[in-house]
C-alpha cells in the first residue's frame, strides 16, 4: 500500500490546482492520502503509515514536511518519495527530482531507490541544510510572512540584509564572529542557490561552510557565486568536509534545520552524520 502525506499549505498554487493533483492521486489505485492541518502532523501521519505496513511513503510539501516524514523512516526499508511543491525544495532539486508535479509523481511511484546519509543537529534528523546566521534570520523572517514561494523569499532576504548583524559563535574554545555558519548534506538551500556546491549526498560527510563577516559589496558577490556553484572560492569562505562537528552559540538566536526556523534553547550545538540511512526515491 502506497501511503500519500500531502501538505496543502505548501507552495503557491492555486486551490483548482491543488483539487486536480488530488484527483490524480484519488485515481491511483490502492493508496492512502493523509492531509496535514497543522506543523507536525506529517511525523504523526508516517508514524500510522509505517504501522500500516506501507510499501512507500510519498511526501507532497516543502522542505519542511519532507523532513518531518523523512525523519519517521531512518533505519526503515521504506522508501520515501518526494514530490516538491515548496519554496525551496532544496532535497528534491538535489536529488534531480522534477519540480512539475505529474513528472515528480511518476518518479515517486516508478523511480528507483537509493540510499542517502542523513544528519542530527542535537539529535534532531535534517537531510539537506541547517544552519546558523544570516540564513537562519531570512529563515525566521521568511516564516512570518502571510505569502509562501521564491519571490516572497527574496524579499525577505532582501529585507533581513538591511538589519542583520553577524552572531558570535565558539568553536574549539576560540570566539568569533560569523555572517553565517551552514551544515550542508545536499549541496543547496533550495531554489539552486548552491550553499555547498561539491556536497555529496551519499559519502558519510557533511560540509560546514562558514562565511566571515562581509562588507555590501562582497554580500552582493556571495549572492551572486551561490547561484553560479561557485561560493567555494569567495575570499570570505571557508569550507570543511567532516563527520563530525561541535559549536556553541548563545540560547534564544534563531537556526534553520532544513528551511524551518527554529530557535535555540542549547548552547552547545553537536552534528553527526548517519551514513546509508534513508532510502529515498
Amino acid at each position: 500500500m502506497i501511503h500519500f502525506i500531502y501538505n496543502p499549505n505548501a507552495g503557491t498554487q492555486s486551490e483548482a490546482q491543488k483539487k486536480q493533483w488530488m484527483a490524480s492521486l484519488h485515481a491511483i489505485p490502492n493508496v492512502v492520502i493523509w492531509e496535514t492541518t497543522r506543523p507536525l502532523e506529517a511525523n504523526e501521519f508516517a508514524k500510522k503509515a509505517i504501522e500500516q505496513k506501507a510499501t512507500r511513503i510519498i511526501a507532497i510539501g516543502g522542505d519542511g514536511t519532507i523532513n518531518e516524514v523523512a525523519s519517521e523512516l531512518i533505519h526503515t526499508k521504506i522508501p520515501l518519495g518526494i514530490i516538491p511543491i515548496g519554496s525551496g525544495n532544496g532535497l528534491a532539486r538535489h536529488l534531480n527530482i522534477p519540480m512539475d508535479f505529474k513528472s515528480a509523481l511518476n518518479k515517486a511511484l516508478h523511480g528507483e531507490k537509493t540510499v542517502i546519509d542523513s544528519l542530527t543537529w542535537n539529535q534532531k534528523p535534517f537531510f539537506c541544510t541547517a544552519g546558523i546566521g544570516f540564513d537562519a534570520h531570512v529563515a525566521e523572517a521568511f516564516s512570518k510572512t502571510q505569502h509562501r514561494g521564491f519571490l516572497n523569499y527574496i524579499k525577505s532576504t532582501l529585507r533581513s540584509s538591511l538589519t542583520y548583524v553577524p552572531i558570535q559563535i565558539e568553536i574549539n574554545n576560540h570566539i568569533e564572529y560569523v555572517f553565517s555558519l551552514s551544515i550542508a548534506n545536499a549541496n543547496q538551500f533550495g531554489n539552486n542557490a548552491y550553499i555547498s556546491p561539491l556536497s555529496n549526498i551519499q559519502d558519510a560527510l557533511f560540509e560546514v561552510v562558514k562565511v566571515s563577516p562581509l562588507h555590501i559589496m562582497e554580500k552582493a558577490q556571495l549572492g551572486i557565486r551561490l547561484f553560479l556553484k561557485t561560493i567555494q572560492s569567495h575570499p570570505k569562505v571557508v569550507t570543511k568536509s567532516l563527520d563530525i562537528f561541535e559549536f556553541s552559540i548563545k540560547k534564544g538566536i534563531c537556526y534553520h534545520i532544513d528551511g524551518e526556523s527554529l530557535i535555540s534553547d542549547e548552547t552547545l550545538v553537536k552534528i553527526n552524520i548517519i551514513p546509508k540511512s534513508l532510502v529515498v526515491i
